[in-house]
């Protein structure tokens, strides 16, 4: 069945040579191909403010210059992040991102008087973080426990009800082959075209 895909670039850098541009091309690429219904959002050509308060989380508008991307999320059945580890977490401009469109009534509703918990309003979608890398992807998952994207995975997106998360991590990326930076970027596309 054909998927609504939300692929969005971490990247801060523009530079069309990042890796992390051809491996989310590369999915995109083959998730169109595959007949899935896909939409890009490229953090680097957008204005993202940062929210400095609770009151301006909970109430404030979202900008306009977010208020397409947000709509992307409502929209989207499975997300793809694809970004690189930036002191062993995501770079701050993808969790500025992320505090912007993940608000209460889009991503989460806080709980009613009598309950618990929030309640997530993005159930139902999947995700996939593809993470690059200087350091060896095993050395990261088990010295570090992944600690970086952990976070992410589990405190933001499992908690508006994304699951699950899948993790593709690319490894010491500075010293890679041209033949295998290709090597990888066929596994986008091939994961791309599963909707994976």
């Amino acid at each position: 069945m054909p998927r609504h895909i939300l692929v969005v670039i971490g990247h801060p850098d523009p530079s069309p040579e990042r890796l992390c541009r051809a491996l989310a091309s590369a999915y995109a690429d083959g998730a169109e191909r595959a007949g899935h219904i896909v939409r890009r959002i490229d953090l680097a050509l957008l204005d993202i403010p940062l929210l400095r308060t609770m009151q301006e989380f909970e109430h404030g508008a979202i900008p306009d210059s977010l208020k397409e991307a947000a709509e992307a999320v409502v929209w989207a059945e499975h997300f793809v992040f694809v970004f690189p580890l930036w002191l062993g977490t995501v770079p701050a401009m993808l969790k500025a991102f992320l505090e912007q469109v993940m608000r209460p009534g889009t991503a989460f509703a806080y709980p009613a008087k009598g309950e618990s918990f929030a309640k997530s309003l993005l159930r139902g979608r999947s995700a996939r973080l593809v993470v690059t890398m200087g350091m060896p992807a095993a050395v990261y998952r088990i010295w570090f426990l992944s600690h970086g994207i952990a976070g992410m995975r589990r405190g933001i997106l499992n908690f508006v009800g994304i699951r699950p998360v899948r993790e593709t991590l690319f490894g010491m990326v500075a010293s890679t082959s041209k033949a295998k930076r290709a090597k990888w970027i066929g596994q986008m596309r091939l994961l791309g075209e599963r909707g994976l």
